[in-house]
C-alpha cells in the first residue's frame, strides 16, 4: 500500500475532521469525537495554527488514512515561538499499529525542527509516546496545571527537538485557550 504524508491541503480539510470524528468516537465515544473534531476546527481558526504541520497520510486513493497536528503552545504565555502541542493523533482504526502515526511523527519532527520549533508537549498513553522519544514532563519542570486532570503525571509529556532546549522551558500546561475543552 502506497502512503504519503502531506501538509494540509483544502481537498482533505474536510476528510480529515471526519477521520479524527470516526477514529475517538470508535475508541472512546460519539462526544470525543466530536470535542475532538471541534478542538481540529478550533486550531485551525486561531493563532496557534502552523499549517505546515497539520499532516495527513494518504493512501494509494489519496483518501486519508492517518493524521497528526501540531501548533504552536505556550506555558504561561512563554514560549509560544518554540513550543508545540501534539493533538490530536489518528490513525484509522482498521489500519492501526501498521507504523502509520509513527511515520507521520517523525515526519512532523523533522518539519517542526526546520520550522525552528524546539519541544513538544503531548498528553496521552506513554506506551505509545516513549518510543518516539517523550518523556515525562514533570522531570523538566513542566507540570499539568490545576484543571488538567491526569490518569498519571506521566501521560503528560514533552520531547526536546534541540538538544538543551528544556533546560529553559518551564511552567503549568493550561488548555484554557481552546473554547472546544470548555463545552459541556
Amino acid at each position: 500500500m502506497e502512503r504519503i504524508i502531506k501538509a494540509m491541503e483544502e481537498k482533505y480539510l474536510l476528510p480529515s475532521l471526519e477521520l479524527v470524528e470516526n477514529v475517538f468516537a470508535a475508541w472512546d465515544s460519539p462526544e470525543e469525537g466530536k470535542t475532538v473534531r471541534h478542538l481540529v476546527e478550533e486550531i485551525r481558526s486561531k493563532e496557534y495554527y502552523v499549517p505546515q504541520l497539520d499532516l495527513v497520510m494518504v493512501d494509494e486513493t489519496d483518501q486519508p488514512i492517518g493524521y497528526a497536528m501540531f501548533s504552536r503552545f505556550h506555558l504561561e504565555g512563554r514560549y509560544d515561538k518554540e513550543l508545540l502541542i501534539l493533538t490530536p493523533v489518528a490513525v484509522k482504526t482498521e489500519l492501526q499499529r501498521q507504523h502509520i502515526s509513527k511515520d507521520i511523527l517523525e515526519h512532523g519532527f523533522e518539519v517542526a525542527k526546520a520550522l525552528g520549533y524546539k519541544a513538544i508537549i503531548v498528553e496521552g498513553n506513554p506506551q505509545n509516546y516513549k518510543s518516539r522519544g517523550f518523556d515525562s514532563s514533570y522531570k523538566y519542570g513542566i507540570q499539568a496545571g490545576p484543571t488538567i486532570h491526569l490518569p498519571h503525571p506521566d501521560c503528560l509529556m514533552v520531547k526536546e527537538l534541540v538538544p538543551g532546549a528544556l533546560e529553559t522551558i518551564s511552567g503549568l500546561v493550561d488548555y484554557s485557550m481552546y473554547e472546544s475543552l470548555h463545552e459541556g
